[in-house]
């Protein structure tokens, strides 16, 4: 089955100094409908004016992931974590027993913009962690996160995979989905999976399919989540 969850129906923030579309229910945003996806729990796509930011405020038993689109983020965390996360470095930060940070606009004249993503680890308490890293921008797939860390991705507190990918107009993937649920994000670009037309902002859910056909009509660039059952 492939559900697809168009971008204007995501819920939505205002506050000023940042605009929220959520994929999923967060904060005063409530759907029962779409309160997450297999282990995905939350993907927020702001936008931050400059020099505003999210004051220190706590997290744990969490997996969060942020992929900066454009400008930076200045980040700081109680586990002593004082980073830089430019435009196209991915940025994942294991809550465990329990974290704080703060997350703030690097510039004081362009706005930002970043993906975070919140998936539910398979195992609670533990050390906060912290990791950061540039992928290479190749066509097809990247692995950016998996359990075991496997070609240089990133380790992830859950039996799940997020990739990256990357198709140039009239390039066509098969990607074999083995009985697991997916969960598609377009970033950019527009895609057709399985005669669905998915344009940015777009998500689908996919479960129960033995493989997924995308073709891009234009230059997309995509996030893939490979989740358990």
């Amino acid at each position: 089955m492939i559900t697809l969850r168009k971008a204007e129906e995501r819920g939505k923030a205002e506050f000023g100094w940042l605009k929220s579309r959520h994929s999923f229910s967060f904060g005063s945003y409530y759907d029962p409908a779409h309160m997450g996806f297999s282990a995905l729990r939350v993907i927020n796509d702001d936008w931050v004016a400059p020099g505003a930011g999210f004051d220190t405020h706590g997290h744990r038993d969490m997996e969060i992931i942020t992929l900066v689109l454009q400008g930076a983020i200045v980040h700081k965390d109680s586990a002593g974590n004082e980073k830089i996360l430019p435009a196209g470095e991915f940025q994942l930060m294991s809550a465990g027993s329990g974290v704080y940070h703060s997350e703030y606009n690097a510039s004081q004249t362009e706005d930002l913009r970043f993906l975070q993503i919140w998936i539910m680890p398979d195992r609670q308490g533990g050390a906060p962690g912290y990791q950061q890293k540039h992928f290479a921008s190749e066509p097809g797939l990247t692995l950016i996160a998996s359990p075991d860390g496997r070609e240089g991705s990133l380790v992830l507190k859950q039996q799940a995979h997020l990739l990256r990918l990357s198709l140039s107009a009239d390039e066509q993937l098969n990607y074999p989905a083995a009985g697991r649920k997916l969960y598609l994000h377009l970033i950019s670009g527009k895609l057709t999976v399985d005669n669905y037309t998915v344009n940015p902002g777009d998500g689908l859910m996919v479960s129960g399919q033995s493989a997924l056909q995308l073709l891009a009509t234009a230059d997309s660039e995509a996030l893939l989540f490979n989740l358990p059952i």
